[in-house]
């Protein structure tokens, strides 16, 4: 009995996906192809010039931009933010820092803060029990 590996593949939109990369903004070749999970690597590891200039200039996906912003992704939405920004239309909101991101930075900062006190209590709670 031979052992037979076959190539693991994604989606394109997998792959942009994992690249934090805009899928929209890829090239044709990247969009209309299946990604190997090899070629994803290297990818990852040596980044041609395209996937170098989406990085930083963009268009960039929801996730990164809300990030950036220092909000989540809902709170881009409730922004009205449905698109994908550029860096240069991040940096411009950040200056204009309107009143919906001022209330979802807000909001955010509220959620990490939460978010720790339950980590310690509970890492407290584990401590007592060991």
């Amino acid at each position: 009995m031979t052992s037979h590996q076959s190539t693991q593949t994604m989606k394109p939109a997998t792959a942009a996906k994992k690249l934090a990369v805009y899928l929209e903004a890829t090239p044709a070749e990247f969009r209309e192809g299946a990604v190997s999970r090899a070629e994803l690597n290297e990818l990852q590891a040596n980044p041609p010039q395209w996937l170098q200039d989406l990085r930083s200039n963009g268009p960039h996906p929801r996730p990164v931009v809300a990030a950036k912003l220092g909000v989540s992704i809902a709170g881009l939405a409730r922004g009205g933010v449905t698109e994908a920004l550029t860096t240069e239309q991040i940096e411009t909101l950040k200056q204009q820092s309107p009143e919906w991101l001022q209330r979802e930075r807000a909001t955010q900062a509220e959620v990490r803060k939460e978010a720790a006190r339950l980590k310690e209590k509970n890492a407290e709670r584990a401590e007592q029990r060991g």
